[in-house]
């Protein structure tokens, strides 16, 4: 694929002063029409030899656009925030929202291919971790974000001259660093890991535009015109093909009963349940205390019926941590600001750092319950769901992080005893809504969701713990058991 960089092309000074104005109109009017139309986003991954000019060409941009609706990264070295989460946590932050631009310089390429050059990663790790990123840029194209690649290419006679100008002019030696000349060293053995790379990370949706950085009014024009061209196919409605997605086969017999058979009557008495309760939760405030603990990091994610329980059992896991280590996140319909980005966006933000707990009272697995039940996302959209979340849950745990998921179950004859109680009782109204009454005539699309849900998303790394939760006391017992244990076997 670099071949074609390395054939010398040059546009004459003429012919760039002809095209520039027309290009830089095509540009402005684009971007606007995009903020106007909320299309989008279009985001820019601009990355390349060292020298060949991905800053100059992300600074005359910004510099051709409004540079008020672009978010331009450069990701360096982690921060001491960044390596405290999962490697993705810091590009799922800096995704731009629809009706914006963004450029990452280098994003999630850099330290992968420096690591497999240096030796600090294995072939069979490298090829992994190419697919990993086939995976994310497939979700971050199915979800609407224009993606754009550029790959600045410099031949190494080129690059050596480009290092050579730099260092003899004092205005620009500081771009010439230790890096540079590495670079440059081990530019044969780079060459080969850029080919490997760019040929299998250039996807149908998201391909590698490999860009001749010898010329910078080349460079310049060439990915300015190929940015132009993608907002006018955006801003028309164009949107990339998502990955072919069918509706799920019929369950298999007895699919169902996952959540139909679980015993409902299992109940504990007052006097064993307070005995109970207290052993587990010192149990696990000292685990979350452990110095173990300290490099770890746990997400809890309750789901279940409405009225099954959640915030009691939530509240009973609460009094047993510090207050100033976990947070409750309650997740509700998103927000404009969480619309105009992939759905995970929202929850990618609350992931904790070491030693924290992030504890969600619903979660991700909206889209494959109340989204797919409701119609508000395409049956395309939630059949991708459940690889997607397993690839995300997939991500945190390699990362430290432990994850517990639990599924509060009820009948229906209890969840309308409850709805009613709450009706009656003046402090527990706000609690039942027109929604609750709704979703509860949908209760048999709503079982077989979760019997899906479960089939295709309780892994071995995050299995699904079913809650009978008929009766408060056995479910909140064991929830709290339940997280003790897992966690006094991740500190093992």
């Amino acid at each position: 694929m670099l071949e074609s960089a390395e054939a010398g092309h040059r546009i004459t000074r003429t012919a760039f002063a002809r095209a520039e104005p027309k290009l830089r109109e095509a540009l402005i009017a684009g971007q606007f029409e995009l903020a106007k139309k909320q299309r989008g986003p279009i985001l820019l991954l601009v990355s390349g030899v060292e020298g060949g000019g991905r800053g100059d060409t992300a600074n005359a941009l910004n510099a051709w656009m409004d540079p008020r609706h672009i978010r331009t990264h450069a990701f360096g070295p982690r921060t001491p925030e960044e390596l405290a989460r999962p490697l993705a946590w810091r590009f799922w932050r800096a995704l731009p929202p629809r009706g914006t631009l963004g450029i990452f310089m280098n994003a999630w390429y850099r330290d992968l291919v420096a690591g497999r050059v240096l030796g600090s990663m294995a072939e069979a790790e490298f090829n992994s971790r190419l697919h990993e990123i086939r995976q994310f840029e497939r979700m971050l194209t199915d979800e609407g974000i224009a993606l754009l690649k550029f790959w600045i290419h410099l031949s190494r006679a080129d690059l050596k001259q480009r290092l050579r100008e730099f260092r003899q002019d004092p205005r620009t030696r500081w771009k010439v660093g230790p890096e540079d000349r590495k670079s440059y060293r081990l530019y044969s053995r780079y060459r080969d890991v850029w080919e490997h790379m760019l040929r299998e990370t250039s996807l149908g949706p998201a391909p590698w535009y490999v860009v001749e950085g010898t010329d910078p009014r080349y460079r310049t024009l060439t990915v300015g015109q190929i940015l132009a061209d993608t907002m006018r196919r955006v801003n028309a409605g164009t949107k990339p093909v998502p990955t072919a997605a069918v509706p799920p086969p019929p369950a298999v017999i007895g699919n169902v009963a996952i959540v139909r058979d679980l015993d409902l009557t299992q109940r504990l008495e007052d006097s064993v349940y307070e005995r109970q309760l207290g052993k587990w939760q010192g149990r696990l405030a000292g685990l979350t205390r452990h110095k173990r603990f300290r490099n770890r990091a746990m997400v809890l994610v309750f789901e279940g019926s409405d009225a099954a329980g959640k915030g009691g059992a939530i509240r009973r896991v609460a009094g047993a941590l510090d207050a100033r280590q976990y947070v409750i996140i309650p997740v509700a319909a998103p927000t404009e600001e969480e619309r105009a980005q992939p759905y995970l966006w929202r929850f990618w933000r609350q992931v904790p750092a070491r030693g924290g707990i992030t504890i969600f009272d619903r979660s991700w697995y909206g889209r494959v319950l109340v989204e797919r039940v409701e119609g508000y996302c395409s049956v395309d959209e939630w059949m991708r769901a459940y690889d997607e979340i397993n690839q995300f849950e997939e991500q945190l745990i390699a990362a430290g992080i432990i994850i517990c998921k639990f599924w509060l179950q009820t009948s229906k004859a209890e969840q309308l005893k409850r709805f009613k109680a709450r009706a009656k009782t003046a402090f527990k109204q706000f609690k039942i809504t027109d929604d609750d009454w709704r979703n509860r005539r949908k209760w048999n699309a709503y079982e077989h969701a979760v019997a899906d849900m479960v089939d295709r998303t309780s892994t071995e790394i995050a299995p699904w713990t079913l809650v009978e939760a008929e009766d408060k006391y056995f479910a909140r017992v064991k929830i709290v058991k339940t997280i003790a244990k897992t966690l006094e076997r991740a500190l093992r």
